[in-house]
């Protein structure tokens, strides 16, 4: 563990101090800390809200972003997922510094203003707290792939549309005759997505009729790992040759799944 590291965890068990307010969940020389704060932020009508915040640190923080993860009886499941997309676009802009401290200051100062905002995600269930020690719990990353697009530019933007509303970031990618889409998110999102793939009129079939998507294929799925990237947005992307989507795979820490399950589509 670097020195800087050391020293902000110090600094941190001393700031928050109270019964139950620390404590750290894991600490491994290869998958970084995981630790949990419990604290309090002004939510909407002045009433304080309990917040749960659990942080992964990798080996090579504070050079990259944290993980996190947020959990609290008082916000639904969307909120949550809200509250956390903030707090990691805030730790956007702390990169190469300790982070933590402020990032919890900010939660304090703000939460009111990300909950007056109107809720667009699916969720309302209440979020609860997982004993697991993953880096997000629920964060899963699903690779699917499609046989056609006849009618592409509708079938992409309700791709789009689908992901937005369900909260999911990744890929749809285009290389040649082959299509996949790379999901990443909240497992039961994922599996919402996969029934409005497979029961909506998507597409449309030989003779132009619109028609449900018959030709996809789930590749693969897994818990989001230390080595994957966390997407931050969804995106549609085309590549000119496979060595351009070979090295979006690799980037994203995915370069298993890319010789695994990509490469064999490959005719």
């Amino acid at each position: 563990m670097a020195e800087p590291v050391r020293e902000e965890l110090s600094a941190l068990a001393a700031i928050f101090c109270g019964p139950h307010e620390w404590e750290v969940l894991s600490c491994s020389e290869t998958d970084g800390t995981v630790f949990r704060i419990h604290t309090k932020a002004e939510g909407p009508m002045d009433v304080d809200m309990l917040l749960e915040l659990v942080f992964h640190l990798p080996i090579n923080y504070p050079l990259c972003l944290p993980g996190i993860s947020v959990n609290s009886e008082h916000l639904t499941r969307a909120q949550c997922v809200t509250v956390k997309e903030k707090l990691l676009e805030q730790a956007e802009n702390l990169l190469s510094e300790p982070m933590v401290h402020e990032l919890v200051l900010w939660i304090q100062q703000n939460l009111r203003h990300i909950l007056s905002q109107p809720e667009t995600g699916s969720g309302s269930e209440k979020c609860t707290f997982s004993t697991s020690t993953t880096v997000d719990d629920g964060l899963w990353i699903t690779l699917l792939h499609l046989d056609h697009m006849r009618a592409k530019t509708k079938y992409v933007k309700t791709v789009e549309k689908w992901v937005s509303d369900l909260r999911l970031t990744g890929r749809l990618m285009f290389m040649g005759k082959i299509i996949l889409i790379l999901l990443q998110g909240d497992r039961n999102n994922i599996k919402e997505y996969l029934v409005l793939q497979k029961t909506s009129k998507v597409d449309v079939d030989s003779s132009g009729k619109k028609c449900k998507e018959k030709m996809i294929s789930v590749l693969f799925e897994t818990k989001v790992q230390m080595e994957h990237k966390r997407f931050l947005a969804f995106e549609v992307k085309e590549y000119a040759a496979l060595d351009e989507l070979q090295k979006e795979f690799e980037t994203a820490g995915l370069k298993k799944l890319f010789y695994g399950f990509v490469l064999g589509l490959v005719k």
